[in-house]
Formats: C-alpha cells, sequence, structure tokens
C-alpha cells in the first residue's frame, strides 16, 4: 500500500547550518517520540501513515518519517528534513509518496499546521467508515473536541499528486481534527505534543464510543450547551497538558526504549 516517492529532477537545496539547532534536534527527539508511542499503543499501520513537523525556524522544510522503516523503527537521527518540492535535505531516504503529497501540501497551505499527524488508527478509521458524523458527543473524551471536528466526505483513492494534496489540505478548513471518510484522520497542530495529546484523547474517544455502539443501545449525547461549557473548562491549561503528556511518553520511552532519542 505504500509508494516510494519518486526522486525530484531538481538538486535538493544545500545543508544550512541551522538544520543542527539545539530546537532542531528537540523537534526530531520529540517527534521519534511520538512515533514509538504510537507503535507501542497501536495506532501505526505497517509502513504507511505519517507524523510531520515543520522545521523550527525555517518554514520551507520539514521532518517527516522515511519510507519503508515501521513507526516502532523511528528515531530522531532517521526522520528526514524535506522542502515542499520533494528533496531530502537532510537524512537517508526518501519520504512515502502520499506521505509526501498530503504534509508538504498541508504545511504549505495551511501555515497554522506546524504539526500534521495522519494515521488510519483502528477505532478513529472505523468511525470514519460509517454514514454520518463520525463522533458523537456523548462522552467527556469526545467533548475535548467539540466545535474543532471537520468531516472530508470526499475520498480520492491515494493522493499520489499535489492536487489531492491541494484538496486535503483545504479540506482542512480552521478544523483541527479531520475525519476522512473511507480512509483515517488527520490531527493538525501548533506543535507536536498538542498533535500527539489529540491524537491519543482522539482514539481514546473513539474507542470508547465503538464499544458503546457495540452494545446496540442507543447513545446518550451531551447536550450542547453543556458540551460546549464542558469543552472549554477542558481548553483552559491544554497546552501545558499536552506538554507534560510528551514529556511522560519520553520518561516512559527513555526506560523502555531509549535508543528513540538517538
Amino acid at each position: 500500500m505504500a509508494h516510494q516517492l519518486a526522486t525530484p529532477t531538481a538538486p535538493p537545496i544545500l545543508r544550512n547550518s541551522d538544520l543542527d539547532a539545539a530546537a532542531v534536534q528537540q523537534a526530531r527527539i520529540d517527534l521519534a517520540a511520538c512515533f514509538r508511542m504510537a507503535a507501542k499503543l497501536g495506532l501505526h499501520e505497517g509502513i504507511c501513515n505519517h507524523l510531520s513537523f515543520v522545521v523550527p525556524g525555517r518554514d520551507d522544510l520539514f521532518l517527516v518519517n522515511p519510507y519503508g522503516w515501521a513507526f516502532s523503527e523511528i528515531t530522531a537521527s532517521r526522520l528526514l528534513i524535506c522542502d515542499f518540492h520533494g528533496n531530502v535535505v537532510a537524512g537517508e531516504g526518501v519520504p512515502e509518496a502520499t506521505a509526501f503529497y498530503i504534509h508538504a501540501r498541508v504545511h504549505k497551505k495551511v501555515p497554522r499546521a506546524k504539526a500534521a499527524f495522519h494515521t488510519h488508527m483502528p477505532n478513529a478509521t472505523a468511525l470514519a467508515m460509517l454514514e454520518g458524523p463520525p463522533l458523537v458527543w456523548a462522552g467527556q473524551s469526545a467533548l475535548k473536541f467539540y466545535g474543532r471536528t471537520l468531516v472530508d466526505e470526499e475520498y480520492n483513492g491515494l493522493a499520489l499528486d499535489e492536487q489531492e494534496g491541494d484538496r486535503i489540505a483545504a479540506s482542512i478548513g480552521d478544523a483541527d481534527i479531520v475525519f476522512m471518510k473511507n480512509h483515517g484522520v488527520m490531527v493538525v497542530g501548533p506543535s507536536i505534543a498538542e498533535a500527539w495529546d489529540d491524537l491519543y484523547y482522539l482514539e481514546r474517544a473513539c474507542e470508547a464510543q465503538r464499544l458503546a455502539m457495540a452494545t446496540g443501545r442507543k447513545l446518550k449525547p451531551v447536550p450542547p450547551e453543556m458540551a460546549a461549557k464542558t469543552y472549554a473548562q477542558m481548553r483552559v491549561g491544554d497546552r501545558e497538558s499536552a506538554r507534560l503528556h510528551l514529556e511522560s511518553i519520553k520518561r516512559i520511552l527513555g526506560q523502555e526504549a531509549p535508543e528513540f532519542a538517538q
């Protein structure tokens, strides 16, 4: 299902010393931690799916996983830095083709999307396969996303060109969470920590809903006014909570798989 990106005909831009800055190295470590924990929690799918982040200080470059490596194999140094033309500026290998055409266009067309996490994680993807709204505001975890989601109804097969990448980018609008019907989900955010936190809790919310639906009993949604109130409560301190969540997974990985940071 994964496709290797063809080598661009244009020469790659020269490596710049700012790619070795401390902020870039920290971004590598943080993003690698997300790959490893996503694998540990079963949010990955073979060598498919992609997490990316705009390189700190370089809005024309982004970090992304290389083609052919599972999430559980990703390390900080294994991540690629690519430009929006498909040139690999740093790292060995190339991105998976759909990773490039989706993430390059999202980062270029949606500047607020510093982090873009695209997965086929099972529970969220299962809900994206159903007719109607995927997420019902019936569980507390779901309310974290109240008013922040969008449904992309237009499934167009694999994203193997800029046109489909641009369509996906345009579909995001003002949302942070996009349920891509018949496909998976896209989570965008201003930081790696916030994208990770949303990805994690989105899957947990979808899992709880799927389990509730499996009983065959009718779901009991939270009234809109209470859903909005709870969402506002959750958003207070959400950025700091996300930061601490990411720090916690780095501590866990530091004990179980310290090579992720290499």
